[in-house]
């Protein structure tokens, strides 16, 4: 069952104390890591992306708010999901919903997200949700807030892009094997070099079989994967690499609705353990197996211009049956638990077209970017839901659930295409200012229909975006800038009623500064933006969803990364963020304060050269549940702890222990109308050899 049944700046709404504490942060830790690095060479390490601008730019120049985390913080924090990655990064929320094991949950911004695998959208429906690997990205970003100008439909929080594994010139490899509590096992392999004797095409292959227990009783998931790649320097201006992926989880999902009464409150009975599971465990299932294959093309025109083109298709198949704890009881001691089958499939292609054009004059860079992109999706499937499956006890509830008939599943076909067409230049003057401005127009044409009651949704829903942004340069490393961009979300889902939702849209101004001095090996940067949402979704106490008119979100975000020594590495941030429904009521699940710091150190001398340890504290404040859902409690904040030490032998032999939630707090994570405990500890041994 899906969560989501799930103009002031924002500094002057922090208290005056939170206020002087980041701005003092703010001010110190910049003076004081440059101080850190005062005889320090300068280093060539420059965080570069092409999520932000679809061409590669180095983050401390593009007006805009994305934060980056690479191979080596996924390997170091050994992040086993996508929802894992940015919790040592502002702006993003992940872990309100507790345990899953089937998807991935991100909140940016106060708002959701869209996930992209390599610049092209990944689509998840529903319940047909497309999980990527960890251990299969070199990279990951995210785009904080509206982000439709390069990227067409998506959410107002922003974007989450994914960054395959690629081929190497040198050859390498890498086996890893891992065990650790909730019986994980798992074994990986990572290899690549080239193929030929000149190097001119090289490969690279992935492989991982995963399984691991649930934080519910009675649920777990088994994983195998496997993504091949290949690429091939067809001539001095011509590159094609081709990427798979193939992935197959087969489970009992894990569902951590739970009741505020037994979990914030206080009953008769006490409360009930977090690792209670209100699933079926003897008939509900989790199948899905995910497929994609595509190719990025680069072709250098000329001094000028350079063509680029980016295919992938898709295919992903479900069968999932699960059963879920409803948000209402029927006495002090019963409630009513919901079913939900899922059985079907999607198939999708998108294919990306640019042309980026860059030339230079005695003052001027400048950077040229149009494009056409195509989406297509179509889901066949059959699906089954029942608010009133049945009764459970609370406390000693059963596992076991009626048969549901094949005769009693509904059809459903969704058929979608998007076109989009859009602009971008990029002006840089005298090496001191950075001008945007981009503008993008979407045509969607979606039809959903309804096999059951032979109803059919037909719509075509277009949109312009604009977007623009200013950035100012500075000899110390301090660039100010301000942006503005808009997102469009199309809809083909109607209401209990029968009526079509309308499209949603958002837009944001940002205002902030990137610190980023070529003589200190990291960066520090601050942003307050100010977000509003039209034809918001709001969940309804039956699971149903209506559109409830506009959100907004207000927040100042301070974040960074660097070396405090040669060996000494701190990462830190900050998020405030005051998210409002159209009543001006806080939405529910988004906590005002994040904080969270993680240090490690590596021993480069002495007896114990080769060992690092690392540690890191999360902080998450109160949050509320949804307004309407008859919860009056405040949902406490929470304070998290995690830790990591790693030896090397030698070259080729790391040994490696991760705990996350190390004291094993017992919290509730977030509240809407149901409850959710988080994830409970998390310990993991590693060893790899690499060669």
């Amino acid at each position: 069952m899906s969560r989501s049944h799930s103009p002031s700046w924002p500094i002057n709404v922090l208290s005056p104390s939170a206020r002087r504490l980041a701005m003092a942060t703010l001010l110190l830790s910049c003076p004081l890591a440059a101080q850190a690095q005062d005889d320090a060479a300068q280093t060539d390490t420059v965080v570069v992306t092409a999520t932000a601008l679809k061409v590669a730019m180095p983050l401390a120049e593009t007006p805009r708010s994305v934060s980056s985390v690479n191979r080596e913080d996924l390997d170091e924090r050994n992040v086993q999901s996508l929802d894992e990655t940015f919790r040592y990064r502002s702006g993003v929320l992940s872990g309100h919903f507790g345990a899953d094991n089937n998807t991935d949950w991100l909140k940016v911004r106060g708002f959701d997200q869209a996930t992209y695998l390599n610049g092209l959208r990944l689509y998840s429906p529903g319940y047909y949700q497309w999980t990527p690997e960890p251990y299969g990205l070199e990279s990951v970003d995210v785009f904080k807030g509206p982000a439709s100008i390069l990227y067409g439909e998506a959410p107002s929080g922003g974007i989450v892009n994914a960054v395959s594994k690629r081929p190497t010139a040198e050859k390498r490899g890498e086996i890893e094997i891992q065990a650790g509590n909730r019986n994980h096992r798992q074994f990986g392999i990572d290899t690549s070099g080239p193929v030929t004797e000149s190097g001119d095409v090289r490969y690279r292959m992935v492989g991982l079989y995963k399984e691991r227990d649930g934080d519910l009783n009675d649920t777990d998931n088994e994983r195998v994967y496997f993504a091949p790649s290949l690429e091939w320097d067809i001539s001095d201006d011509t590159q094609l690499t081709v990427l798979a992926s193939y992935q197959k989880d087969d489970g009992v999902p894990e569902n951590p609705f739970k009741l505020a009464y037994s979990t914030l409150e206080d009953t008769p009975y006490g409360k009930v353990d977090p690792e209670t599971n209100y699933g079926a465990s003897d008939y509900d299932k989790d199948e899905h197996t995910q497929f994609g294959i595509g190719y990025e093309l680069q072709h250098q025109l000329d001094d000028t211009w350079k063509f680029e083109q980016n295919f992938r298709y898709s295919h992903l198949d479900l069968d999932l049956r699960s059963t879920y704890l409803m948000s209402y009881r029927n006495d002090d001691r019963t409630a009513y638990r919901g079913h939900l089958q899922r059985d079907g499939e999607i198939d999708s292609f998108t294919i990306d077209n640019r042309m980026v054009g860059k030339w230079y004059t005695e003052r001027t860079e400048n950077t040229l970017l149009f494009g056409v992109d195509y989406q297509d999706l179509s889901l066949d499937g059959k699906e089954y839901d029942n608010y009133t499956y049945d009764t459970v006890d609370i406390f000693n509830p059963n596992t076991t659930a009626t048969p549901v008939p094949d005769s009693q599943l509904i059809g459903r076909q969704i058929d979608k295409q998007q076109l989009g067409v859009y602009v971008q230049d990029q002006l840089r003057i005298d090496d001191r200012w950075v001008l945007l401005g981009s503008v993008r127009h979407d045509s969607a044409d979606v039809k959903n229909t309804n096999q059951d009651t032979d109803v059919t949704v037909d719509e075509t829903q277009s949109e312009t975006s604009f977007s623009g942004g200013l950035m100012y340069l500075g000899d110390n490393g301090v660039s100010p800038y301000l942006s503005y961009t808009e997102s469009f979300r199309p809809q083909a889902q109607t209401d209990a009623q029968g009526a079509v939702f309308e499209e949603i849209e958002g837009k944001q101004w940002e205002a902030g500064v990137k610190y980023a001095p070529s003589s200190w090996d990291g960066y520090v940067s601050a942003a307050v933006f100010d977000i509003e949402e039209s034809n918001s979704f709001v969940t309804q106490p039956t699971g149903d969803q209506q559109q409830g008119g506009e959100t907004t979100s207000t927040g100042f975000e301070l974040e960074g990364v660097g070396y405090l020594t040669d060996s000494l590495q701190l990462t830190a941030a900050y998020t405030y963020t005051d998210t409002r429904n159209a009543n001006d009521q806080r939405k529910e699940l988004i906590p005002r304060h994040q904080a969270s710091a993680w240090l490690d150190y590596d021993f480069t001398k002495g007896a114990v050269k080769g060992l690092k340890v690392g540690g890191g504290v999360r902080y998450v404040g109160k949050s509320v549940a949804s307004p309407g859902s008859s919860i009056d409690s405040d949902v406490p904040s929470y304070t998290l702890y995690d830790a990591m030490a790693s030896y090397d032998f030698n070259t080729h032999w790391t040994a490696q222990i991760n705990a996350n939630n190390l004291t094993d707090e017992e919290y509730v994570a977030s509240c809407d109308y149901y409850c959710y405990y988080g994830e409970s500890r998390s310990v993991i041994g590693s060893l790899k050899y690499r060669w």
